[in-house]
């Protein structure tokens, strides 16, 4: 059976709102989430965001959730590069933010969940699981970095 989502938690070592930040500013989310290049984001719900994501073309996203500075979501096509995402292409990521109280710094939490409701054969969506799965962690890695080492 396909699992149907991706569920990782990093803590930060910078407030909540440096990581809203570092999470939605074209930049910043463009050096942690496509190839370096700022992307273009309309920031609130049904606006547009498109990442560069070099050989893997350009990925467009509709964004979902925008509750600044403590949650932001978006939809992305899991199909061929530049196709707008829809119900039967897509799936949810969601970034949650939390104070950590142990550490002062910030818990984030991305889950990106819809894998098993993609319109692909069941091994091609288990393909996108698993390769998702294993870009999640340099990715966050990355956004850790960017927060940590960049003055607000």
């Amino acid at each position: 059976m396909l699992s149907d989502t991706i569920e990782r938690t990093i803590t930060i070592n910078a407030p909540v709102e440096r990581v809203w930040s570092v999470l939605t500013e074209p930049a910043f989310l463009g050096r942690w989430f496509g190839n370096g290049e700022p992307v273009k984001i309309d920031l609130h719900p049904g606006g547009l965001l498109v990442f560069d994501h070099g050989v893997h073309g350009v990925i467009p996203a509709r964004i979902e959730t925008v509750e600044p500075p403590r949650v932001l979501s978006w939809r992305w096509s899991q199909g061929a590069a530049g196709e707008e995402p829809n119900d039967s292409n897509a799936t949810l990521v969601e970034f949650t933010l939390t104070e950590d109280d142990s550490t002062g710094g910030t818990r984030l939490t991305v889950v990106e969940s819809g894998f098993a409701r993609l319109g692909l054969p069941a091994d091609e969506a288990a393909d996108r699981h698993r390769a998702n799965s294993r870009n999640w962690p340099g990715k966050l890695e990355q956004l850790r970095a960017d927060c940590e080492q960049t003055k607000a």
